[in-house]
């Protein structure tokens, strides 16, 4: 099974067993995100996860969270987030776009406020999950982990492997990772072996970070606790908003679904019988094509069906019509 169809098969188990954002594919870094990514996150659900859910389904920015915009009156774009106007107006923009923030217009200036009080406290713990169903071919594998683990961003890291787990794999990773031995094509049973459950990490505190490795050196980065934070909630709103389910079913006849527990939109091929990857693996190369309508699935409802995100929120529109007074 190639890596693609592990990572959703995983995605699609955690989803249904587990009452956390489950998401795919998000910047693991702090000073440099983008320079590690994090197959697999989990995100528990915190005291305030309710109200959270209820301001909007998408991804709210972290310049928007931290603006002084605030409930109640109209501001000032300009007096509520600092920087260049082309990047205020980038947040501004994104934060409408999410429903974070509503705005109007007076005498040709722009005006801003927040729909709701964010709350802190809506997510717990974050855990990570790297994805390598074959330790034959572990690439920078052991790199990738020390790498999360110096740097202690999330609560928990675990290695996810179709493979079967010798002592001489789990004496080269990192100690306070986990280790699970996923079957994705078990029925029936729990999928999962726990093979070495994982050390929680400090996250409350400071952290390095690996930005490159050169022969002989290294260079890292002393991240704060404060930035840890910062990027730990930007992680859980980036998950929130994103999700695992980031790919479109190609326009072939071949093309399927395929039921993974609750999960029942996961890309399969009736021509190669397997779970596919439609960004890398269809199109009019591929000799099974035959074009066609995609299959109708609407990944948003599923998701919305089987997990804790909440598609359209109640109330947000009422809570709104109440601060009006205020304007």
């Amino acid at each position: 099974m190639s890596e693609f169809a592990f990572e959703l098969s995983l995605c699609a188990h955690l989803e249904t067993t587990t009452d956390s954002i489950v998401a795919r594919q998000l910047g693991g870094g702090v000073a440099a995100p983008g320079k590690r990514v994090l197959d697999t996150v989990l995100v528990e659900q915190g005291p305030a996860f309710d109200a959270r859910a209820a301001i909007t389904p998408n991804t709210i920015p972290d310049a928007a969270i931290e603006s002084d915009a605030g409930l109640g009156r109209f501001r000032d774009r300009g007096r509520v987030l600092a920087g260049p106007p082309r990047r205020v107006k980038s947040v501004v923009e994104r934060a409408v776009e999410a429903g974070f923030f509503e705005r109007e217009r007076r005498d040709g200036r722009e005006y801003v406020r927040q729909v709701a009080r964010y709350p802190d406290d809506w997510f717990g713990r974050i855990i990570a999950v790297e994805n390598k169903p074959d330790l034959g071919r572990p690439g920078a594998l052991e790199t990738q982990l020390r790498k999360d683990v110096s740097l202690g961003l999330v609560d928990e890291v675990v290695l996810a492997t179709e493979s079967y787990v010798t002592g001489a794999h789990l004496n080269r990773l990192p100690e306070p990772v986990g280790v699970w031995r996923f079957d994705p094509d078990s029925v029936g049973d729990d999928p999962i072996e726990v093979v070495r459950e994982p050390t929680p990490l400090p996250t409350d505190t400071g952290g390095i970070e690996l930005l490159e490795r050169h022969a002989g050196r290294a260079d890292i980065t002393t991240v704060s606790p404060e930035e840890k934070a910062r990027a730990r909630r930007r992680i859980a709103e980036r998950a929130y908003g994103k999700g695992w389910r980031t790919y479109e079913f190609p326009e072939c006849a071949n093309a399927s679904t395929a039921a993974r527990g609750d999960c029942h939109c996961l890309p399969h091929c009736s021509w190669y019988d397997r779970l596919v990857d439609p960004a890398s693996d269809c199109g009019l190369d591929c000799p099974g094509y035959e074009a066609a309508d995609p299959p109708e699935v609407d990944l948003h409802a599923e998701r919305a069906e089987t997990s804790p995100w909440i598609a359209e929120p109640d109330g947000r529109q009422r809570r709104q019509a109440g601060l009006d007074r205020f304007g």
